[in-house]
């Protein structure tokens, strides 16, 4: 007995065409998922517009009440009803659709608010009047003048009130206010000489001001670094490094963090191309793998980066939201910023994120409210007669108590080991920690991390030269998807430098002929299915070259130097000298922090000396 198919009637089905209300409320599920993805589309024609100001008010989430308000260009009257129409804009004439050089540009987002919402477009171009026209659910009014100044407001109400069955897809309000707060932000990243304020005018009146930041000034580096320390925090910008490169027409700009600042999930990483804030897969996958080994797995690198190249190179047409884009060679983006990330974590050296001390200080505990007090420095005669006052008594404390382990400065001669950057070494507590001072203050160093990752660099250094691989007896055959076993033999070069050889074995099976050495037996069947796996996530794998650090990780913490053993004042200060040279010696091989240097200014402030 057969079924009839529950989504065909009975009689024979007609074709018709759907009228334009209905079009636009489709194309309005794909555009405008929630308020956010509007005040993005908004916020988007203001910058095209060539907007320096843009205020956003929204109430209610974004549910009740949008409102952007910009100093662009403006729409003349004429063109205002043209502007609701659905495909009509001015951003491209049609010829070349890869030739994008604007946020916006398939003319779908004004005509789709206006069929979900009521949508209200005051607008003055320069040499016309004020004007004004309003739709509502798909209908729209006739175009009325109006005042204000150049520029353009878009008032948005009611969001979804045409499809109800939306409305309870949204989250809270305050989800939705957070979201779309994000949303601004991003886009205030992408312009940082715009001035962006967003308000919660849900009270009425002026309302209150959720984020605020004016236009920067300077070249692209100081207005960018101004702009991500307003919205990302001082503390960022301090610790992050400058990234600068550029390979076959595609440059890499912004800023990296140290991996010491690093966060708990991947909430400060942004990304943009071209200028367009975009939440990419491959990119993503990048950026993490250019953090692979200073990184612990459930630790995420912040960073804001800008990817820009000739518009051909990339497809921003794969999204109705423009949110993922498509490069036409995806290999070299991705090794652009795999390239520039892991070069300037190098030329940071030995440096750690400044929030360690921060920590560390906050860590200690002083008894009672300490008072303040004026101190001068003494000068190096002053501490000079000190010590030779103080000798008498402290001479034999100094044998068999004291932890220095150079002799204090005579002559008033400062040691020359404390104008290196991790100074000279003083001491060594509970067999693990390294005192060392500086000019400025003092270093505390894990011995244990520091030498960990000083070996693994060694190590790492000695596998470039390339990894030893072990021939199989007996070759394994695995056997995969014909279509895994091209992509597979694509990379299978690549591989090898690693010391994994992989050959074709007859129709949907690959013969592993060699694997690295270092890796000892290997199940080939699941390394070559987590390679793929990561092959589809990110367009490439650092699968087996993650195996491959994990041991090198494993063999540097196992012939490092252990907590618990003595060093002598020679062998500290050739551990601090190694850290000086040796890259990323700032972390160890999880991201955890290899030193922790503190100032003297603020040591005495512990101990109430201002």
């Amino acid at each position: 007995m057969s079924t009839p198919a529950p989504n065909i009637s009975a009689t024979a089905p007609r074709i018709r065409q759907l009228d334009e209300a209905a079009i636009n409320r489709i194309a309005a599920g794909e555009v405008v998922e929630r308020p956010a993805s509007a005040v993005k589309e908004l916020m988007e024609n203001a910058l095209d517009a060539g907007a320096t100001r843009i205020e956003v008010a929204v109430a209610g989430g974004g549910k009740t009440l949008i409102r952007i308000t910009d100093d662009g260009c403006g729409i003349a009257p004429k063109d205002l009803p043209l502007a609701l129409a659905r495909h009509a804009t001015s951003k491209i004439d049609g010829s070349d659709l890869l030739d994008i050089h604007s946020f916006g540009f398939r003319g779908e987002a004004l005509p789709s608010l206006g069929a979900v919402g009521r949508l209200t477009i005051t607008s003055r171009a320069e040499g016309h009047e004020a004007a004004e026209i309003t739709v509502a659910g798909g209908q729209m009014g006739a175009v009325r003048p109006a005042a204000r100044g150049p520029g353009t407001t878009v008032t948005l109400r009611d969001l979804f009130y045409a499809t109800p069955a939306r409305l309870k897809f949204l989250r809270s309000e305050r989800a939705e206010a957070q979201a779309i707060s994000d949303t601004v932000k991003r886009l205030a990243m992408a312009a940082p000489r715009v001035a962006v304020t967003l308000r919660d005018v849900s009270g009425g009146g002026e309302g209150r001001v959720i984020f605020r930041a004016e236009a920067e000034t300077g070249d692209l580096f100081d207005a960018l670094s101004d702009r991500l320390a307003r919205i990302m925090g001082r503390e960022f910008t301090d610790n992050a490094l400058r990234i600068d490169a550029t390979r076959e027409g595609l440059r890499l700009t912004g800023y990296a963090a140290l991996p010491t600042y690093s966060r708990g999930a991947a909430v400060a990483q942004y990304l943009f191309v071209n200028g367009r804030p975009v939440r990419d897969r491959m990119l993503a996958g990048a950026l993490r793998a250019a953090y692979q080994d200073v990184l612990a797995r459930d630790r995420h690198p912040a960073a804001a980066l800008f990817l820009d190249c000739d518009p051909h190179l990339v497809d921003v047409n794969v999204h109705p939201a423009k949110a993922e884009v498509r490069f036409r060679d995806p290999g070299l983006a991705r090794g652009l910023i795999v390239s520039a990330l892991r070069h300037a974590l190098a030329e940071a050296g030995h440096r750690a994120s400044s929030t360690v001390a921060g920590a560390t200080l906050g860590a200690f505990r002083t008894p009672g409210h300490a008072q303040p007090y004026q101190m001068d420095r003494p000068s190096a005669q002053a501490r000079n007669i000190a010590y030779q006052a103080q000798a008498p008594g402290f001479a034999e404390m100094a044998d068999s108590w004291s932890g220095r382990v150079e002799e204090a400065p005579q002559g008033g001669e400062e040691t020359p080991a404390t104008a290196l950057p991790l100074g000279g070494a003083r001491a060594q507590i509970h067999e693990n920690y390294i005192i060392a001072q500086t000019e400025r203050g003092m270093v505390i160093v894990d011995q244990h991390a520091a030498h960990e990752r000083l070996v693994y660099e060694r190590l790492k250094a000695q596998a470039e030269s390339g990894i030893a691989a072990q021939a199989l007896l007996i070759p394994e055959i695995v056997d995969l998807p014909e279509s895994d076993c091209a992509w597979l033999m694509e990379h299978a070069t690549d591989l090898a430098t690693l010391g994994l050889a992989i050959e074709p074995f007859g129709p949907g099976s690959l013969a592993v002929r060699e694997t690295p050495a270092i890796l000892g037996e290997v199940n080939a069947a699941a390394l070559l299915r987590d390679i793929l796996d990561e092959l589809r996530d990110t367009g490439a794998s650092e699968a087996l070259r993650a195996r491959i650090d994990a041991v090198l990780s494993r063999m540097a913490c196992h012939g490092s130097v252990r907590s618990g053993r003595r060093m002598s004042a020679e062998e500290m200060n050739a551990l601090l000298r190694e850290m000086e040279r040796t890259p990323k010696s700032g972390q160890c091989n999880h991201g955890r922090p290899t030193y922790v240097e503190l100032q003297l200014t603020d040591i005495e402030r512990l101990f109430g000396r201002t």
